[in-house]
């Protein structure tokens, strides 16, 4: 009888425990998307004008400005600095090229804080970009 109660009390703590690590394996792909994005913004620098245009673009969604097509894929905040760092990885195309309509003018990752790292390399416009959210 006391060997029963042993296993029967042994019984309820796996339970337990396979209830609350099935609930941590649920929980934690939410946790990872709370640091990515469904939107960017980004500045788009005219260089002839010296406009400056903000967009605002959907993540997957494709957005035409002036002669360039901009996708973005996927962006994220960093979570752990003081200063946060925001990445996206975006591709351009160049419409008005007609030789290779399907080659990128960027495809690529770029950084809020260092644009340089990646750069956006455009004879007309520059793109940086600010927001992720």
């Amino acid at each position: 009888m006391n060997k029963l109660k042993k296993n029967i009390q042994t019984g309820k703590i796996n339970f337990l425990l396979v209830l609350f690590f099935s609930f941590l394996i649920s929980v934690s792909p939410n946790i990872l998307e709370s640091s990515s994005g469904k939107f960017i913004e980004i500045i788009v620098l005219d260089k002839v004008s010296s406009k400056t245009n903000f967009l605002r673009l959907s993540i997957g969604q494709e957005k035409k400005f002036q002669n360039l097509l901009i996708k973005s894929l996927k962006c994220k905040n960093s979570e752990f600095d003081d200063n946060p760092e925001i990445t996206a990885y975006i591709q351009v195309k160049d419409i008005l090229n007609k030789n290779n309509n399907e080659v990128f003018v960027f495809n690529g990752w770029t950084f809020s804080s260092s644009p340089a790292i990646n750069p956006f390399d455009h004879p007309v416009y520059d793109i940086w970009l600010t927001k992720c959210y």
